[in-house]
């Protein structure tokens, strides 16, 4: 038989343990946070972005007069000038291409059938001109007959001398008109010359121009050839670009900053250069242009741009396996600290227009005002309100305010 306290005993017992259970799920827990610690140490503010590596010194070879360039680079085993990117050249020896004269263009049938009348009126004028060499032959000799007579009549006073002297004078006067029919024969055949060649055909002009003359362009520099802008057999306007030469290992780096970034940076600032595949580079900023230009981004903004020069500091082992036109990353410096107390910027948010940070102190949350100096994109420079060793958390959510209880999250 139970006693009957034994009902309210069970009662009082299940009462307790639930109210247990319901303190010990609404008891105040720690939240698990990110802690950072706030140190001191070296610490500099960049300016990064994307660069590139160029050739101090691009030359390029242009066709010097129009004409039809011949392919310049071969397959192996092609026996002539053949050409590649990469390939050595000596300055005033090598011959890096070769141009002959243009083959003549197609003429339509109404400028052929102009042309042929022209030729046709040409061979008549010369067939006219040399008629007329006829003539004035005919009245050379008969002139020359009666200067002979007029010879022989001379010493026996039987012609006067005005007569012998005009028979003179048409003799002269005859042998200059035919000279002169002669040369207007050649002219004529000259002209007609001139016509006949324009009714040339272009397959037969071009198997007579192969084995003609031939201009060979030579490199203006020692180096190497670094873009064939014409391959291909082709005919080119005078000035028109056909290669380009330099001396890959006589680079530097060209970076186009935002005008608001070039304005922090000072000539010889120090450079980190990385995002090439290989280790980082140090370098040197030579110049800063002193005039802007627009650039539009990939989103379509529009950005003032200038451009900026770094000189390679370390020797040329370290960056040889770079070439024209790569790509790189450059973190410019424009101020540096060896002992500075940093915090991570991640700690950081704004109240107002302060910033504060939560530092974890009894494993209690605090917020403290703190003054910041220079930053980047991973620290803060405090200028007050923390101390080295200081844990501070690292983007506090909501849930974490003045006085909240705080652990921090362990890392599975």
């Amino acid at each position: 038989m139970q006693s009957k306290f034994a009902k309210p005993a069970r009662w009082i017992l299940s009462g307790a343990v639930g109210v247990a259970v319901l303190a010990w799920f609404g008891w105040p827990r720690a939240i698990p946070v990110d802690l950072a610690t706030v140190t001191k140490g070296p610490m500099e503010v960049t300016v990064d972005d994307d660069g590139r590596t160029e050739v101090r010194h691009v030359y390029a070879v242009s066709a010097p007069i129009a004409g039809k360039l011949l392919r310049i680079s071969h397959p192996a085993g092609f026996q002539g000038i053949s050409r590649h990117v990469g390939d050595q050249v000596t300055a005033n020896e090598t011959v890096v291409a070769v141009m002959q004269p243009m083959q003549p263009g197609f003429i339509d049938v109404r400028s052929r059938e102009q042309l042929q009348a022209e030729v046709a009126a040409a061979d008549a004028a010369v067939k006219q001109a040399e008629v007329d060499v006829s003539r004035l032959q005919s009245v050379l000799d008969l002139s020359r007959i009666e200067r002979k007579r007029a010879d022989a009549l001379a010493p026996s006073k039987s012609i006067s001398a005005q007569d012998y002297d005009r028979v003179r004078f048409n003799v002269a006067t005859n042998e200059a008109a035919l000279a002169s029919a002669k040369a207007q024969v050649e002219v004529r055949r000259r002209i007609r010359a001139s016509l006949a060649a324009q009714l040339a055909d272009p397959a037969h002009a071009s198997s007579r121009s192969d084995s003609g003359c031939c201009i060979e362009l030579r490199s203006p520099v020692t180096g190497r050839i670094l873009k064939i802008l014409q391959d291909s057999e082709v005919v080119v306007p005078a000035g028109a670009p056909l290669i380009e030469i330099g001396d890959p290992l006589d680079l530097d780096v060209v970076a186009d900053l935002l005008s608001s970034d070039a304005v922090k940076i000072n000539t010889g600032a120090p450079v980190r250069i990385d995002g090439w595949g290989g280790p980082p580079i140090s370098g040197r900023v030579t110049r800063i242009d002193p005039a802007g230009f627009l650039k539009v981004s990939a989103l379509g903004i529009e950005e003032q741009r200038v451009h900026v020069t770094i000189d390679f500091v370390d020797p040329p082992q370290a960056w040889s396996r770079l070439g024209h036109d790569y790509r790189v990353v450059v973190h410019v410096t424009t101020w540096s600290a060896k002992d500075a107390l940093t915090v991570p910027v991640g700690a950081l948010f704004r109240q107002g227009d302060d910033w504060v940070a939560l530092v974890v102190r009894s494993a209690r949350a605090r917020t403290t005002l703190v003054q910041v100096g220079h930053r980047n994109n991973r620290t803060a420079e405090v200028l007050s309100g923390l101390s080295a060793g200081d844990h501070v958390v690292l983007h506090p959510s909501d849930r974490v305010s003045e006085g909240t209880k705080v652990a921090e999250r362990e890392i599975r």
